[in-house]
């Protein structure tokens, strides 16, 4: 089955007015119970008088959000604003120097906002991975760099808050050119230090036609989403609902279900904002940042379940593929994706609920590809080739809709609690059935449906179909034009 296999127009209409109820209805479960409990002892905490002006109060669970756009908003302003204005400067008067600002003004910032014992931290960390990386050992520089790496999920340093070149060395100020660049440093995203020892020693700052006004709309952007991200935390407590198990167990099944799936939305809503104000300013640098994150919606593949694009970016290249290769064995696959989330489960911070996540969606990889491996045998290839392209993709978004559900599931133990994710499996696979499982899955393949057709669209445009060429026009033969015959005059018999 292509990817650019069509449906009637009829039937993506019905997914969308679907998909649109379903949501609404879920809002307004969701609407009522925050309204209804705002008082509640358990809500204290996180539901705090929000804007004077909106007569509400407002969800604060969620620290970081909180902090960049609330409690710090003013000082990260101005942290890269000045930021903004320096590079300028340096760009307008000596640009190839501008790698160099960047480096003394990230230090100085994080000197005013960390302390020295956190700058010492950094910098002891950067010349351990600059003395190893002499040595050119590839396994020595990637296990001083998961040590390192490790340091910062345990005390004393929590309190206390690369790449390879074949000929010569890269300078130590290099690295720490990187390290220090302010706007990367404390939120990300993640670039790979080669895209960004290109870049910013790049002497070319010329920008192509149009690029200012698409960073000015992009900043608009986000300014909106930011205002509407906090109107909706003002009526509907997303964010601290799910951690009051009590409540939980007196709403409706569409409310836990709604609440697991909003959460998703919001976690990537909040890093799409807070990479998307980070890539703005980096624009502004004449950097080319990874892409926001993918959004969660658009995820019902395992193979396709990353989030931030650096740090899948070089996951691949220095892990997944490399250990990997084609990925068609499954053994290589096995061990690929082991030590993938091994190192992902280090980066995130070692815990039971990482551990399980990542045992979770190491599994869902690996039984993604046995499943399609499965399918590829007979008889299950020679039915697909004799059905349609069109019921060939129904087919496969039903078993894409639970999937679906299981990255869900998976991703809201590591958002949320165990507690809420064992909740939100009970509700829609035990409690709930049938009538709760049926309904939510029918409408996750409405949901599938939508994506599909996008990915459709999409590969029309970037492979267009060629035009089949115009059917031969049989030649016109034209008939010389025949002179009017005259009768001659008769003449007379010569005797």
């Amino acid at each position: 089955m292509g990817v650019k296999a069509a449906l009637p127009r009829y039937e993506i209409y019905t997914y969308n007015v679907v998909l649109c109820l379903a949501m609404l209805w879920a809002a307004r479960w969701i609407f009522d119970i925050s309204s209804s409990n705002c008082s509640r002892k358990t809500f204290k905490s996180s539901v705090q008088p929000g804007w004077y002006y909106s007569g509400r109060k407002m969800d604060t669970a969620d620290v970081e959000w909180m902090m960049w756009f609330s409690t710090f908003r003013e000082h990260i302003v101005f942290a890269l604003s000045g930021h903004v204005i320096f590079a300028k400067i340096c760009s307008l008067l000596a640009p190839q120097y501008r790698s160099l600002v960047y480096l003394v003004y990230g230090a100085l910032a994080v000197f005013c906002s960390m302390g020295w014992t956190y700058v010492a931290l950094i910098l002891s960390h950067c010349v351990l991975l600059y003395s190893i990386s002499l040595v050119k050992l590839r396994w020595l520089c990637f296990l001083a760099g998961l040590t390192t790496l490790a340091t910062f999920k345990m005390e004393p340093f929590i309190s206390w808050q690369n790449c390879e070149r074949k000929d010569g060395n890269y300078s130590i100020l290099e690295l720490l050119k990187y390290n220090f660049y302010l706007p990367f440093f404390y939120f990300g995203p993640i670039m790979t230090f080669d895209k960004f020892y290109l870049q910013a020693n790049n002497p070319d700052l010329t920008r192509k036609d149009g690029e200012m006004w698409n960073i000015v709309v992009k900043a608009l952007l986000h300014v909106g989403i930011i205002t509407f991200v906090g109107v909706l935390l003002h009526f509907m407590y997303i964010l601290t609902i799910p951690s009051d198990m009590k409540l939980l167990k007196h709403v409706s099944d569409w409310a836990v279900v709604g609440l697991a799936y909003l959460n998703l939305v919001y976690d990537w809503v909040k890093a799409a904002v807070m990479f998307g104000v980070i890539n703005t300013v980096s624009r502004l640098d004449h950097l080319d940042p990874p892409k926001a994150p993918k959004c969660i919606t658009l995820l019902y593949v395992f193979s396709e379940a990353h989030f931030d694009r650096g740090i899948n970016e070089f996951l691949c290249k220095y892990v997944y593929n490399y250990l990997g290769g084609k990925h068609d064995n499954i053994v290589d696959e096995l061990i690929a994706s082991l030590c993938t989330y091994g190192i992902t489960a280090l980066w995130l911070g070692p815990s039971w609920v990482v551990f399980i996540w990542a045992f979770f969606n190491c599994f869902g990889l690996n039984f993604e590809m046995w499943t399609a491996k499965f399918f590829t045998m007979e008889p299950f290839i020679s039915i697909e080739m004799a059905i349609s392209d069109s019921m060939s993709r129904r087919i496969r978004a039903v078993f894409n809709t639970f999937n679906f559900w299981m990255i869900v599931l998976y991703n809201v133990l590591a958002l949320n609690s165990l507690e809420f994710a064992k909740l939100v499996a009970k509700r829609l696979l035990l409690k709930g059935f049938p009538f709760t499982t049926i309904t939510v899955m029918f409408v996750t393949y409405c949901l599938i449906q939508l994506i599909k057709e996008r990915e459709r669209r999409q590969a029309l445009i970037d492979d267009p179909d060629p035009i089949p060429p115009p059917p031969p026009v049989p030649p016109v033969i034209q008939e010389e034009p025949v002179a009017p015959q005259t009768e001659e005059p008769i003449k007379p018999k010569s005797e």
